[in-house]
């Protein structure tokens, strides 16, 4: 059996679901540019969590072998992006991928971009010009609790997300993020107990009585105090800088999308909306420069029909890999021998410490066809050696991914 490098610039997950994805790796307005002809005016939502203008550079904790999983610490701190345009720069650019994404979206379509203080007044003023004034839905306030307290000023604890519509005709479902609240209504009102036991509240204000019972389901006001930013150690984390917790996305999608719609994320970092978008039915597109991301979406968006594209780009060093196929019954069972590539910095370990995720399939005419993947999670740190896929007619093939985000794909000659 020989190996050979191989050029890939698609990858296919194939799964039985109906929801269909795609993730394109690189710049935001020149991929948006490249979905134009497929997907202008068929975008039903589009999210944006885009750099702040910080000013900071933004880094990616990566866990390196089985005893980094099993114990959720430690690793290697590898830069995911830099947030360091000017203000003209910034502007120009953004003003590029929302004007893209108007574009894409269809007539009841809507955009929610999600910024901090730094970008709000800047970013407002941008969207009303490139969306009207009169489409402006609402400024939500994301309050949360985490990070230091100042001492020279207050304490700075919310996000502001802008929340536009693109036309009059947008498809707004508010009953699809209705909640029993955590703790009933109790301003002034009288408590009671109706026949059944149900508990209900009761305001007298002119001259007419309102009752509002406590298990009732109420739609969420535009300050979103009940969802809380991600912990240290939070499970849901992926090691991303300014990872945004599920709930947050789930909330998002569900009120501006419905099963079989497609959303847009064309910052996608750490993947939280394809994810809640993969979760809900919905159909994903995602964009973002950092190679990381897709280690993590591979992880993420598991069980999804979706594909990877990507510019081949030469690796910075060649890597050794080693692999046997033993042939079974209507299968190829594929084991991964060796795997070295020089990471600077890696703490001492085995060379196969430095494989983050790999796949076995086949390479076809639209690009390299996953059939069988692993990636290490907490719940399973140790590398799977070998991968069973389906004994078909086809040039057998696997990719390894290391823990810098870099992929390596391979044709296997038998």
């Amino acid at each position: 059996m020989g190996i050979r490098r191989a050029e890939v610039h698609t990858e296919w997950h194939e799964s039985s679901g109906a929801v269909k994805g795609l993730f394109r790796l690189g710049d935001a307005a020149e991929n948006l540019r490249a979905l134009l002809p497929e997907y202008a005016g068929r975008i039903k939502l589009v999210y944006m969590d885009p750099p702040f203008m910080t000013g900071d550079r933004f880094y990616m904790r990566v866990r390196v072998g089985a005893e980094q999983w099993r114990r959720g610490k430690g690793g290697m701190a590898i830069e995911a992006f830099q947030d360091r345009l000017s203000r003209e720069a910034y502007l120009s650019m953004l003003r590029e991928v929302l004007s893209l994404c108007r574009e894409l979206l269809s007539d009841d379509g809507m955009i929610f971009v999600h910024i901090d203080y730094r970008a709000h007044p800047h970013v407002r003023l941008l969207m009303d010009e490139l969306f009207g004034e009169d489409n402006l839905l609402n400024e939500i306030i994301w309050v949360y609790q985490t990070g230091g307290r100042s001492v020279r000023h207050f304490s700075r604890k919310h996000d502001v997300i802008l929340f536009y519509r693109k036309g009059p005709e947008y498809d707004f479902n508010i009953d699809a993020v209705k909640a029993v609240p955590v703790k009933p209504r109790t301003n002034h009102m009288r408590r009671h107990v109706d026949p059944d036991g149900r508990v209900y509240r009761s305001v007298r204000v002119g001259g007419r009585v309102y009752t509002y019972y406590d298990d009732e389901p109420v739609a969420p006001s535009d300050v979103w105090q009940d969802l809380s930013h991600l912990q240290q150690k939070d499970p849901e984390r992926t090691g991303y800088d300014a990872q945004k917790p599920l709930a947050l996305l789930d909330r998002i999608v569900r009120c501006a999308s419905r099963k079989g719609d497609w959303v847009l994320d064309p910052f996608a970092g750490s993947g939280t909306a394809l994810e809640a978008a993969k979760r809900l039915g919905r159909n994903f597109i995602g964009i973002d420069k950092c190679p990381l991301t897709v280690n993590i979406l591979r992880r993420r968006l598991a069980g999804a029909d979706y594909r990877i594209e990507c510019e081949a780009e030469p690796p910075r060093q060649a890597p050794v890999c080693e692999v046997s196929v033993c042939p079974g019954v209507g299968f190829y069972h594929i084991r991964l021998e060796r795997f070295d590539v020089d990471l600077t910095g890696m703490p001492e370990g085995e060379a196969l410490d430095a494989v983050d995720n790999w796949s076995a399939g086949y390479m076809k005419p639209e690009g390299y066809r996953v059939m069988a993947e692993f990636a290490r999670s907490r719940r399973e740190p140790q590398l799977l050696r070998e991968l069973a896929v389906p004994a078909y007619a086809g040039e057998l093939a696997i990719c390894v991914s290391d823990v810098t985000g870099r992929s390596f794909y391979y044709a296997l000659e038998r």
